[in-house]
C-alpha cells in the first residue's frame, strides 16, 4: 500500500507529529513514538517521525500541537529554499522547472519572511504610531519647559542681577534656575512611573512570549526626561545668568 503523498486519503497511513503531541499522547520521548500507531479521525495511522516544535503564528500565542499528513489538497504550495544572493535568477529558474513539470499552470509565489514579517505588521504599525505621537508629546512639553523657564527668568531678573553682583557664578545662576524645574520633572516621573508600568504590563500579556519589565528601563527613562528638560531651560537660564546685571537691575 502507497504510504506516501497521495490523492487517495485510504492509501495514505503515515503520520508525523510534533514534540508537543507526543508529550500530550503520553509518550515519555520522542523516540517511543516512533513506529507506534494512533488513531486521527477515526482512522489508525503509524507514526513514521517526530519534528521539533516551530511556531506557525506569531509569539502572541503558544506552541500548538500540530501532525503532519501526507494528503492530496487542491492548495499545494512547494517549499522551496533558496540563495539570496541572486533572488530574480533564483525565481526564474524555479519558474522554468514549474512550467516543465506542471505546464499551463499559473506561477506564483512568495517568501516565508515575508508571510512572518506580515503576522506583526499590526504591532509595526502601532510602534510607529506610538512614537510619532510620542516626539510630539515630547515637543509640546519641551515649549511647555521653554515658556516656563523664560517666565521664571523674567520673574527673577533683579534676584539674577543682585546675585551676581555679590559674587554669584555662572553656573549657580544656571542651577538655581533649573532645580525648581527639574523637582516638577521628577514628581511628574514619580506619578508618572506606575501608570506607565501598568499599561506595559498588560499589554505584554497579549504575548504567549514576553520580556519582563526591569525597573532599570524607569530609571534611563527618567534620566532621559531630566536631560531633556535641562536642555531645553539650560540655554534661557545660561542666557540670563550671563547677562550684564548692571542692565537687569537699571530695567527694574
Amino acid at each position: 500500500m502507497n504510504t506516501d503523498y497521495n490523492p487517495n486519503r485510504d492509501n495514505v497511513h503515515n503520520i508525523m507529529l510534533n514534540e508537543n503531541v507526543s508529550k500530550l499522547l503520553g509518550f515519555t520521548s520522542p523516540q517511543n513514538a516512533i513506529g507506534k500507531t494512533i488513531n486521527v479521525e477515526g482512522k489508525k495511522w503509524d507514526v513514521v517521525g517526530v519534528i521539533a516544535d516551530f511556531h506557525q503564528k506569531s509569539l502572541r500565542y503558544p506552541l500548538e500541537p500540530m501532525v503532519l499528513f501526507p494528503l492530496y489538497s487542491t492548495y499545494s504550495p512547494l517549499s522551496v529554499k533558496v540563495d539570496t544572493k541572486d533572488l530574480s535568477k533564483t525565481v526564474a529558474a524555479v519558474k522554468a522547472k514549474y512550467d516543465a513539470f506542471f505546464p499551463g499552470n499559473f506561477f506564483d509565489y512568495y517568501f516565508l519572511n515575508d508571510r512572518f514579517n506580515a503576522q506583526y505588521a499590526n504591532d509595526q504599525l502601532f510602534g510607529k504610531v506610538f512614537a510619532i505621537f510620542a516626539g510630539f508629546a515630547i515637543f509640546i512639553a519641551c515649549l511647555g519647559l521653554l515658556g516656563l523657564s523664560l517666565f521664571a527668568t523674567m520673574q527673577r531678573t533683579k534676584e539674577i542681577g543682585v546675585r551676581k553682583v555679590l559674587g554669584a557664578s555662572v553656573s549657580n545662576i544656571v542651577v538655581l534656575l533649573s532645580k525648581d524645574f527639574i523637582k516638577l520633572v521628577i514628581v511628574a516621573f514619580v506619578i508618572a512611573s506606575p501608570v506607565a508600568w501598568f499599561i506595559m504590563h498588560n499589554w505584554l500579556q497579549d504575548f504567549e512570549y514576553r520580556i519582563n519589565i526591569s525597573w532599570w528601563i524607569f530609571f534611563v527613562a527618567g534620566l532621559l526626561a531630566v536631560l531633556v528638560a535641562l536642555a531645553t531651560i539650560s540655554f534661557q537660564a545660561i542666557r540670563a545668568a550671563v547677562a550684564n546685571p548692571v542692565k537687569s537691575l537699571r530695567t527694574e
